[in-house]
């Protein structure tokens, strides 16, 4: 581990208070065969935070995510949502592997908004919205769609409710799957470059909705992004990866626009003409 990082590790689990971190990595380490895509990865996240994760392709930002929405299993290490265990829970004092009944229960904590939008095409924007509060938290269909009302509001489609997806434009599509994740009600929300599919003028509508979400304060968010100006303006923290380690962590102003090696400098570079 870098041994700046191991530092700040080590003096944040001695005197922050464990009440404040929502999400935390500690000593995580993914290998997909002989090629290792993360190592030693050590991560506190306060509840309420903001983080941005910067990098180039193949860096590891993207299973870091898709690891806490338990798509993919850590080789090595450990990782808590609230106070849980994900992958792990204590029997008799020893960490055992979990079970799905114990994966469904804390990564009900968790909602995702991927690349894709992944709408259910033969459904209506309403049914999509509604259709997990009502099987998974088991809400009341009058409940599931007042939710979903109120969700879809706030990314500006409560007119598009009885539309089917392929009715929208890309960009609404994925404020549809960012409502839908809303409606669950998560602690944590995870997005995975939601602007990536997306043609170039149809990107300010989807960030401008994210921005909203994040200027409220109350959702934890971890953002995976190569919108510089968009980590900028949303992101307490900005975690800078590269060949499966952090590299570089810190503030907005202290990441992206005081980069301190070469490596960043070279990333970053990439972003202006």
């Amino acid at each position: 581990m870098n041994e700046l990082v191991k530092e700040e590790v080590e003096q944040r689990d001695e005197h922050e208070n464990t009440e404040d971190i929502i999400v935390r990595y500690r000593d995580v380490k993914k290998a997909f065969g002989d090629t290792i895509v993360l190592n030693e990865l050590n991560i506190d996240v306060k509840k309420g935070e903001k983080i941005a994760l910067i990098g180039p392709s193949g860096s590891g930002k993207t299973t870091i995510i898709r690891m806490l929405m338990t798509l993919e299993q850590p080789t090595e290490g450990t990782i808590e949502v609230d106070g849980e265990m994900l992958w792990h829970k204590e029997v008799d004092g020893k960490l055992v592997p979990a079970d799905e009944k114990h994966l469904r229960k804390v990564r009900g904590n968790i909602g995702m908004v991927f690349q894709q939008y992944n709408l259910f095409p033969h459904m209506t924007i309403m049914k999509n919205c509604t259709e997990a509060p009502i099987h998974v938290l088991g809400l009341s269909k009058q409940e599931a769609q007042e939710r979903a009302k109120k969700m879809l509001a706030k990314v500006g489609l409560e007119d598009k409710m009885d539309m089917y997806p392929s009715q929208l434009s890309g960009g609404q599509q994925q404020r549809v799957a960012i409502a839908r994740s809303l409606v669950m009600q998560p602690k944590v929300m995870l997005f995975d470059e939601v602007t990536a599919a997306l043609d170039p003028e149809l990107v300010g509508e989807v960030l401008e909705v994210i921005r909203d979400i994040a200027a409220e304060g109350e959702t934890t968010m971890m953002l995976i992004t190569h919108e510089m100006d968009f980590a900028v303006d949303v992101a307490d923290r900005v975690f800078f990866l590269d060949a499966g380690k952090i590299a570089e962590q810190g503030t907005p102003d202290e990441v992206i626009k005081n980069p301190k090696t070469d490596r960043l400098k070279s990333f970053l570079g990439r972003f202006h003409s």
